[in-house]
Formats: structure tokens, C-alpha cells, sequence
């Protein structure tokens, strides 16, 4: 079971910005010693969860076994699926579903749209919380100590010259979110990118999840986002909470 878990958080240290790995790169993204993570990446490749050119590492298709059965599993995206193919039919833009994992947004549910422009949400996709539209929802989920403790442990790098990199701002988005019902990102996370999240509150109103959607700003206006878009988005969000 010990070799499982060092496997596994090998197989986590995959990611967003780390398609690829050296036997150096994954000892330190997990803290294990070089010889433990070669002998843990050797057993994946002979597995076929990764492939290895002589120098790097990186994940082949069956990594999407293990994504799919969660999807395929799990009450919240199973739920939610329907909720945002009718987001994405009504509005023509793929919606997302997310629930806070650490310090990242992690992406359980989506339904993908016809546009060909790719904003890099997929399902497995996590982004930071101070920094995304679904983040911002999540973090005011939070009691005030939890939040407390989140805005004064928590680096906030900016990602573009919008990102909210202070505790000061980081807060004030929470509680824009909480107040307004949505959270709107406008080129906090990447230049060009607009996007708006709304929360999902189970019966006893406890937040569980975000829906999202993303756009560029050359296709939507942030008063689309609020007056055309969001009010789908609460509508499902709604119907999805009472089903939880």
C-alpha cells in the first residue's frame, strides 16, 4: 500500500504547466528520494500509464481510465452533467463544474461547447482559487477562520496585471462573490479571458460547487456575463443543489 500511495502521487504530480517529468522533476514534486521515483515511474511505464523517451516521462490515454471512472461515478458530475449540457445549449458556451481542492478549483464535470477557441478547462484541470472566477465562489463557502487562514497563508502570484495578489483584494472578491450571488473574472487569470461562476448550495445550504463558464472578451461582454449568462447559470445551479 505504501508503494500504491508513492505511485499515485507521482501519477498527481502530472498536471496543468507539468506535461512531462524527468526521474529529478517527480522526486521533487513529491518529496521522494530519486531511486524510489525511478522505480515508481519504471513500474507505471510497464503498467501503461506512462510513457518514457530516455530522459522525460509523460502520461499516456490510460491515465484517462482512472478520471473517467470517477466521472462516470460519482453523484455531483453525474448530477450535474444534464444541468450543464442545457447551460451550454442555451447560452453556446461549454459550463464547467467545480469543487475546491487545496488551494485549486479542481474541474469534476464538463460539457463542452462548439466553439473551436480552446480555453484549457478539461475535466482534471485545476486552477488557483484567489485567481479564478470558480475560486472565488469556493473560497466563500469558507467560515470566517477557514477564509482567515487561507488569505494569510496563501502566495498570491499574479497571472496577469488584473490578478488580485493581496489578501486585501483576494477578500474583497470573496465577498463581491457571496453578495452578488457570482463572481465575475475579468483577465485575473489570463489576458483576454472572461469568465463568471456561480455557487451550488446542497438543501441545508451548504456550498459544494461552482458552475462556470469561460469566454474571450472579444466574444462577451462582462454585462452579458451578468444580465444574459448568469441567470441560466442560478437557474441549474439551483435545480442541481436541490437534487443534492
Amino acid at each position: 500500500m505504501a508503494g500504491l500511495a508513492k505511485g499515485l502521487a507521482i501519477l498527481e504530480a502530472f498536471g496543468d504547466g507539468v506535461p512531462r517529468l524527468t526521474i529529478s522533476d517527480a522526486a521533487r514534486a513529491t518529496g521522494l528520494s530519486r531511486a524510489t521515483a525511478r522505480r515508481c515511474l519504471n513500474t507505471l511505464t510497464e503498467l501503461g500509464y506512462v510513457t518514457f523517451d530516455g530522459k522525460f516521462f509523460a502520461p499516456t490515454p490510460r491515465m484517462l481510465r482512472i478520471g473517467t471512472t470517477y466521472s462516470e461515478s460519482a453523484v455531483l458530475p453525474r448530477l450535474a452533467q444534464p444541468h450543464l449540457a442545457a447551460i451550454r445549449d442555451a447560452i453556446d458556451e461549454s459550463a464547467s463544474l467545480a469543487v475546491r481542492y487545496d488551494n485549486s478549483s479542481l474541474f469534476i464535470a464538463r460539457s463542452e461547447g462548439t466553439r473551436i477557441i480552446d480555453t484549457g478547462i478539461r475535466v482534471g484541470a485545476r486552477l488557483p482559487l484567489y485567481a479564478s472566477s470558480t475560486g472565488q465562489v469556493l473560497l466563500g463557502g469558507l467560515d470566517p477562520t477557514e477564509l482567515a487562514d487561507y488569505l494569510a497563508a496563501a502566495p498570491f502570484p499574479a497571472r496577469t496585471p488584473k490578478t488580485p495578489t493581496t489578501a486585501a483584494e483576494v477578500e474583497e472578491r470573496v465577498q463581491a462573490a457571496r453578495t452578488s450571488g457570482m463572481a465575475i473574472n475579468v483577465e485575473e487569470l489570463e489576458v483576454g479571458l472572461l469568465s463568471v461562476a456561480v455557487p451550488v448550495r446542497d438543501p441545508g445550504g451548504q456550498l459544494v460547487a461552482a458552475i462556470s463558464i469561460s469566454a474571450s472578451s472579444s466574444r462577451v461582454t462582462v454585462d452579458e456575463l451578468c444580465d444574459r449568462v448568469a441567470p441560466v447559470m442560478q437557474q441549474h445551479a439551483a435545480a442541481l443543489g436541490r437534487q443534492l
